[in-house]
This record gives C-alpha cells, sequence and structure tokens, in this order.
C-alpha cells in the first residue's frame, strides 16, 4: 500500500501521478490530486480544475475573475 501525499492515507487503490521535470506524488483520491497540483485563481483563491483562462502569468478559473482583476480581453463565452 502507498500513503497519499496531501492526507497520509495509506490506501491499497492508491495512484502516482508523474508531473513535469520528474516529480511523482501518490493520492489516494482525485480530490486530493486536485488540492496537490490544480492551480488556483489569483483572484477568487478557488481550484481551477478546468481549463480557465491564463494570461501575463496569472491564472483564473473565469473571465469574471480575470475581469476583476483588469484584463478585460478574455471571456467565458465567444
Amino acid at each position: 500500500m502507498a500513503a497519499c501525499d496531501v492526507c497520509g492515507n495509506d490506501y491499497s487503490m492508491a495512484f502516482e501521478v508523474h508531473v513535469a521535470g520528474g516529480a511523482v506524488h501518490t493520492f489516494d483520491s482525485l480530490e486530493c490530486a486536485a488540492h496537490k497540483l490544480a492551480p488556483i485563481c489569483d483572484h477568487c483563491g478557488c481550484r481551477i480544475l478546468g481549463h480557465g483562462h491564463q494570461t501575463d502569468g496569472k491564472f483564473f478559473c473565469c473571465a469574471h475573475c480575470a475581469r476583476a482583476e483588469g484584463h478585460t480581453e478574455l471571456t467565458d463565452n465567444a
């Protein structure tokens, strides 16, 4: 069994995620994987689980949050 990097649960169905740069993480759930690896919105602080938006080196969960930070060129719908 392997222990989750986030919660420490020793779980027989744990899985590994190999990320760019060679790091390897072990998780017992997608929730723990998202908590550790998903980017955080630079406006509201939520985890970005979809594509989100990126501009000027910042990540946003939606165009609303991007606009709140002055990035008016981004939209959620075309």
